[in-house]
């Protein structure tokens, strides 16, 4: 088993389904992404650079889907979180009822867009 995946399948299963629903649904959209475990976390490559990384946060009981480059993001304004990040934007997830699908897709298929 790889890194990223013995580290999903340890976390609670809150966490687990809805890490293992983004991951289907990031690489249904994007098959040639690679998935790695980079700073202790699960994260995707696109064209061999950082794209976005998994990284649930128990103390606060969210998972972020975090884009390297979301600052350079135009669309999804009001979905995406800062958090004083100078950087990466994120989409963040409590349950995995409130995940559209159409949103993640959108931020997806932007962000990509800035790996070309």
């Amino acid at each position: 088993m790889k890194p990223a995946e013995a580290y999903i399948f340890k976390q609670p299963d809150l966490y687990k389904e809805i890490l293992f629903h983004i991951i289907a649904v990031i690489e249904q959209e994007l098959p040639e992404i690679e998935l790695f475990f980079k700073w202790g976390i699960p994260y995707f490559y696109y064209n061999k650079k950082p794209f976005c990384y998994l990284a649930p946060n128990h103390k606060r009981k969210f998972v972020d889907v975090g884009f390297a480059k979301g600052f350079q993001l135009k669309e999804n304004q009001e979905f995406l979180v800062d958090e004083n990040r100078n950087t990466v934007k994120s989409l963040r997830y409590f349950k995995l009822e409130e995940i559209d699908n159409t949103i993640l897709i959108s931020v997806l298929k932007e962000a990509k867009l800035l790996y070309v």
